[in-house]
């Protein structure tokens, strides 16, 4: 083992097909309205925790929710988890405002992403 070692659950995306329905949904679920209403992401902030909704899986095409750990150095964790036997599912991108994220694959096949703030 190594002193790397996740800081907690920071962002779940929940793959969506009606956005504004799934909206809705969620808003009511949270008692609060979304901070970030647009047409490719609903994100809502949870006291730190973010829930993201997204239409018909973004870009990533992501069909389950995806949980992102938040990591405080995204290519050393990467690292160590490929040692470790995972593989890589979306490579490490910035995906602006400073955060990086990255998407890997554990030995089931369970996607686990890792997301840093810079």
């Amino acid at each position: 083992m190594t002193a790397i070692a996740a800081k907690g659950i920071k962002t779940v995306l929940h793959p969506v097909s009606d956005l504004a329905k799934a909206t809705a949904v969620y808003s009511a679920l949270l008692g609060m309205s979304p901070q970030i209403d647009g047409t490719y992401y609903v994100g809502f902030d949870l006291d730190g925790h973010h829930i993201g909704l997204v239409p018909d899986g973004g870009p990533q095409a992501i069909t389950t929710p995806v949980i992102y750990w938040e990591v405080s150095d995204i290519e050393a964790t990467l690292a160590e988890l490929l040692a470790a036997g995972a593989t890589v599912k979306q490579a490490l991108r910035d995906v602006g405002q400073g955060r990086r994220v990255a998407e890997v694959l554990d030995p089931d096949g369970n996607t686990l992403g890792l997301l840093q703030d810079r």
